[in-house]
């Protein structure tokens, strides 16, 4: 499949117009580490990488810490052989900090500036590049380590470097052009407004869904702000492809960080019964329950782009339209009946 015009809009005010997808490589940076998706084929993870970008998505995302910095270099192998013209931007994180003797251990929240500069070095060495295109503080420093599975994101260290001192730092590296932008992922609003007024918080990247809708308010700050926005999730880890059971959780293999996260467990069900219900909003628009999916999240204002994970490149085209899918009113109410019968995730139903 190739596809050459996906829909783009501008990323904030950053100079960069992006499609309305991109590609996440969270799930391609293999086994070995707390927050692994299982076994992966390296050759297939590039394929897919490739595969996205020939078919015309113009972004990546990624971030230091996924695969412990395996997904970068995946990241890197597979577009620095392209013409330059053809590359996609490159968007990658930092600030979460693993123990390279303890792969197991959960990543430690830090951005401390020596830190910070420490891991830009090596993410522009993995990526094999001079410069990243957007640069992404991966969450507040608390300097305590980062929990999925136990439902928090750990307390805050009295050694905690202030969000003022890192954002200054994150300012700093866009001034001496190692960055093009720089943004904020899993920030509060009451965040993103203390860091603005020390630089201009040019993308930010929270988690949003039709399960998990908590980051509205953070949404429409940027909005307000000229703050391009980038969510991740909007599939819900595949719990909104249409394609998950409780049996296929069953069979998620014990390194698979799903099988422990409470939307795979005790909210699987209400969880699956809001996937069930786009079933007759694809149908009407011939499209996939992936796909709509994501056009839900795309459909929120002031959302740019949605980041999208694939380990196959047949995963890719079972999403790679869906910025093209365009829900009507009655759609969006369908949904949020859905959402509110279902009593699926949290946040609300409709903008």
């Amino acid at each position: 499949m190739t596809t050459t015009h996906l829909p783009t809009l501008p990323l904030g005010d950053t100079g960069m117009d992006i499609t309305r997808v991109g590609f996440g490589s969270w799930a391609v940076s293999g086994p070995g580490w707390r927050f692994s998706w299982g076994t992966t084929d390296d050759a297939e993870s590039v394929a897919a990488i490739r595969h996205a970008v020939a078919a015309g998505v113009n972004w990546i995302d990624t971030a230091a810490v996924y695969g412990l910095g395996h997904s970068e270099e995946l990241v890197g192998k597979a577009v620095n052989d392209l013409p330059e013209t053809e590359r996609p931007y490159l968007f990658t994180k930092v600030g979460l900090v693993w123990d390279p003797d303890n792969p197991q251990a959960a990543p430690r929240r830090i951005m401390k500036p020596a830190s910070v500069r420490r891991e830009i070095e090596d993410s522009l060495r993995r990526l094999g590049v001079d410069h990243i295109d957007l640069y992404q503080v991966h969450y507040p420093d608390t300097g305590e380590s980062l929990e999925y599975a136990g439902g928090g994101f750990g307390a805050v260290s009295p050694n905690a470097t202030p969000l003022e001192e890192y954002w200054q730092v994150m300012a700093d590296l866009k001034a001496e052009g190692k960055v093009r932008a720089i943004g904020l992922s899993n920030h509060s609003a009451q965040q993103l407004a203390a860091a603005e007024r020390i630089a201009h918080v040019d993308v930010i990247q929270p988690p949003f869904s039709a399960i998990n809708r908590s980051a509205a308010p953070e949404i429409a700050w940027a909005a307000a702000h000229g703050t391009g926005v980038i969510v991740y999730s909007p599939l819900q880890s595949g719990l909104l492809t249409g394609t998950f059971s409780a049996e296929r959780v069953d069979r998620l293999p014990a390194d698979d960080w799903r099988t422990a996260h409470h939307d795979f467990t005790t909210g699987l069900a209400a969880n699956l019964r809001l996937a069930d219900a786009l079933r007759p909003v694809a149908e009407r628009h011939g499209a996939t329950v992936t796909e709509v999916a994501i056009a839900w999240a795309l459909a929120w204002p002031g959302i740019t782009g949605a980041i999208v994970g694939a380990r196959t490149a047949r995963q890719v085209d079972g999403w790679i339209t869906a910025g093209a899918v365009e829900l009507t009113r009655a759609d969006l109410d369908e949904i949020a009946t859905a959402i509110t019968t279902s009593r699926a995730g949290t946040g609300p139903a409709r903008p």
